[in-house]
């Protein structure tokens, strides 16, 4: 068994105001993949306008933490907020889902792509490919928070975390920000420059990210509120299965009607 190094989740604190590890990881992950899209659209040489990195973004945070907190409450415990509607709007509280803030940043994304007459695959494959970094660095903040912990087990790497009881479990964030995070954006920036229709790295990231999540969710703890579905699946697989699923969807799709 390997110690866990309990970090405090704050790095600061005046008064009642903390800086949190888990808000700065979100933080950097914004500004890599900025700069990250910022680079490409120059490497590209593509006439995308002034503004368009600062205005997109805009869109793209706002919807992702709208819809990362709707997708908690309505895929996780839907139940408790419809008798505690209140508190859907408690986001201090913790609570958010990828999959709902990867609905939300689409939506923001097509709208704000019609708005103003851009190719959305296009925007979409510059901006996926920068995504795994924020989701790596969010699932070091899991780690540090000592939260959303594996199942128990006997492997030597597993560690005990203050939450989740006496007994070792899983290090289950660090698995996701290895696949999720390092594997999958080598993969995604290795693969951005061969010239592939666009929206096959779009494809190609909902494929990897489900199966990747898939598969850790084997070794990650289920949500206490739902538990096993059909007693042996949890939510975070159906949600990734769908993901995945729909990667598929859009790669035939794009192969089918782009030439």
């Amino acid at each position: 068994m390997i110690q866990y190094p309990d970090i405090s989740p704050e790095i600061i604190r005046i008064g009642p105001v903390a800086v949190r590890w888990y808000g700065l990881m979100y933080l950097i992950g914004f500004a890599a993949s900025y700069f990250l899209v910022r680079h490409q659209i120059k490497k590209k040489k593509l006439n995308l306008g002034r503004d368009f990195v600062e205005s997109i973004y805009s869109y793209l945070i706002l919807g992702l933490l709208l819809g990362a907190r709707l997708g908690y409450v309505i895929f996780y415990n839907l139940p408790y907020y419809i008798g505690h509607p209140l508190e859907v709007f408690a986001v201090w509280q913790g609570g958010m889902s990828f999959h709902g803030g990867l609905i939300g940043s689409v939506i923001a994304g097509v709208l704000f792509c019609r708005k103003f007459k851009i190719d959305a695959w296009q925007v979409a494959d510059l901006i996926i490919v920068t995504a795994p970094i924020g989701i790596g660095l969010g699932r070091l903040g899991n780690f540090i928070n000592g939260e959303l912990y594996g199942r128990v087990t006997d492997a030597p790497w597993a560690m005990i975390f203050s939450g989740g009881g006496p007994l070792p479990r899983h290090p289950s964030q660090l698995y996701e920000f290895f696949l999720e995070g390092i594997v999958l954006f080598a993969a995604l920036w290795m693969l951005k420059d061969k010239g592939f229709r666009t929206g096959v790295l779009s494809s190609v990231f909902l494929i990897l990210y489900g199966t990747f999540r898939f598969f850790v969710e084997f070794f990650r703890e289920p949500d206490v509120q739902i538990g096993y579905i059909l007693g042996f699946i949890t939510m975070g697989q159906i949600l990734s299965a769908m993901t995945a699923l729909f990667g598929f969807a859009i790669l035939f799709y794009r192969k089918r009607t782009v030439k």
